[in-house]
């Protein structure tokens, strides 16, 4: 039987579930719980592989304490699961749009979309703004990929050594390759952190990312701005090579502007509002005619087929759009870039939500959150105080959890009914999720992030941290935003 003092949610009722009989420490324990448990995986045990399930895992036990800590407060085990199935529910098409996602990015890959991305990027390198276009030239590629990840571990890691040839200080070509890197990322819809954002937050993705220039545009061009005066202030030596480079993707991928047709209308359709989902399957498709037209060779070598065929053309195309792909080239240091995960690169992520639902639901359910939130919030009771709140919340679990995606998991879920109940548009949360928690994560030595960047590119935390300027900007810009009240979306009904 459900406690009297539980306020069971209707289907109309979009606050967070409230129950009297719970107090803040009790509310308390399963966080708690939830964070030792994912410091001691990450930090001790697993590393940069505790996204591949355990962590996943750690949710479900961290809902598991939270149950308990439930039925001791009078909260039945059907609307724990009700509440559950609820979150999960509310996921299901930013599950779909990641899947699709993969999809598009695989079919881009081997269309040679994302590599005349590249080819061209490298072109603008110039020794007297070397870090400049290091921020230029990861941010396109980190765009194109989605992943900062593998644009810090391919590219990244020839500017090191580029600015090493140049004498430019390591920490400076590793802050200004994180910059870049981070604000594609951040601004890419092949992303999984710009899916996951809006998807905690209730908003929609291209909505999101749109929402997002509004800070992101200006913190990268204060970036940049800081990169070209330092660049013109230090002495570099000799220029930069990059010919061997350009010349394995030449050897591998038929490049051509041409291909830039297919994201002009994707980017076209966005414009037009077109639903997510519509816009992200008509790229799909293109690529997969650009593919079929452009890269007969890549097609016949993803298929295992001798030629070019009906049969062999769809293989090729859906295992592109299904499963790993990679293309190799004549450069083993851009061979990892030249690969794509296509929908079953999605899994981990999808994996990740809805264990993340799992424990957020139980929460939800036994009132811990709303009981966590106002506890918070009494702090801040202003609407800027709502975004300080979330901030601090992000950097907190950025630091304490050692994980990224929990740092945008667990405040947006904490917090999107706050930001309901002042009027504010999902669009405010998701981009200060981003702002503070998606970027902020490469600058804690012990969190995955930070862990990653650190040991791929070969530069301490320490040494790169002051110069990965857009990734510590990006919370004082938002805050600034908010403190200002400028281009704060309201909340408007449908």
């Amino acid at each position: 039987m459900e406690s009297q003092n539980i306020k069971p949610r209707e289907p109309q009722d979009e606050n967070i579930i409230e129950n009297k009989e719970l107090n803040i420490w009790e509310a308390l324990i399963p966080v708690i719980a939830l964070v030792g448990m994912l410091f001691y995986n990450v930090y001790f045990v697993y590393g940069d592989d505790a996204l591949s399930g355990s962590n996943q895992f750690i949710l479900l036990l961290g809902g598991a304490v939270a149950a308990i800590v439930g039925f001791y407060n009078k909260v039945s085990y059907k609307q724990m699961l009700d509440e559950v199935a609820e979150n999960i529910k509310s996921t299901a098409g930013a599950i779909i749009i990641l899947l699709m996602v993969g999809a598009l990015a695989g079919t881009w890959l081997i269309s040679g979309i994302i590599p005349s991305m590249i080819y061209y990027g490298l072109q603008i390198l110039s020794p007297s703004i070397f870090l400049a276009a290091c921020v230029v030239i990861c941010a396109i590629i980190s765009i194109a990929t989605g992943s900062s990840w593998t644009t810090s571990a391919t590219v990244g890691i020839a500017l090191i050594g580029i600015g090493e040839t140049l004498g430019i200080s390591l920490g400076m070509t590793a802050g200004a390759v994180l910059s870049g890197a981070y604000f594609g990322d951040k601004m890419s819809p092949l992303s999984d952190t710009t899916n996951l954002a809006p998807a905690m937050a209730g908003g929609e993705l291209f909505s999101h990312i749109k929402y997002m220039t509004i800070t992101t545009v200006p913190t990268i061009t204060v970036t940049l701005i800081i990169f070209i005066i330092i660049g013109l202030n230090i002495d570099t030596m000799g220029t930069p090579d990059i010919s061997d480079k350009l010349e394995a993707i030449n050897g591998a991928f038929n490049i051509s502007p041409w291909l830039f047709l297919v994201p002009g209308a994707v980017i076209f359709l966005i414009i037009k509002k077109t639903p997510p989902l519509v816009a992200l399957l008509v790229g799909t498709l293109l690529g997969a005619l650009a593919a079929i037209v452009a890269q007969p060779n890549i097609i016949m070598a993803v298929a295992e087929a001798e030629t070019l065929t009906f049969q062999s053309a769809y293989k090729g195309v859906m295992q592109a759009i299904t499963v790993d792909t990679a293309v190799e080239t004549s450069s083993t240091e851009l061979n990892d870039l030249f690969t794509a995960g296509g929908m079953s690169g999605m899994l981990n992520t999808i994996w990740l939500i809805i264990c993340a639902m799992v424990f957020g639901g139980v929460m939800d359910a036994i009132g811990a959150l709303s009981r966590i939130s106002k506890s918070v919030l009494n702090l801040f009771d202003s609407v800027f105080g709502l975004f300080l709140s979330t901030v601090i919340s992000c950097l907190g679990l950025n630091a304490l959890a050692s994980d990224q995606y929990l740092a945008i998991v667990v405040p947006g879920r904490m917090y999107k009914k706050a930001f309901e109940d002042k009027g504010l548009a999902p669009e405010n949360l998701s981009r200060t999720l981003e702002d503070s928690g998606t970027v902020t994560s490469v600058l804690i030595p012990w969190n995955t992030c930070g862990a990653y960047q650190s040991g791929v590119l070969g530069v301490p935390v320490m040494d790169y941290f002051a110069y990965a300027i857009f990734n510590w900007l990006s919370p004082f810009t938002t805050l600034l935003f908010a403190a200002f009240r400028i281009k704060i979306k309201q909340l408007t009904s449908k």
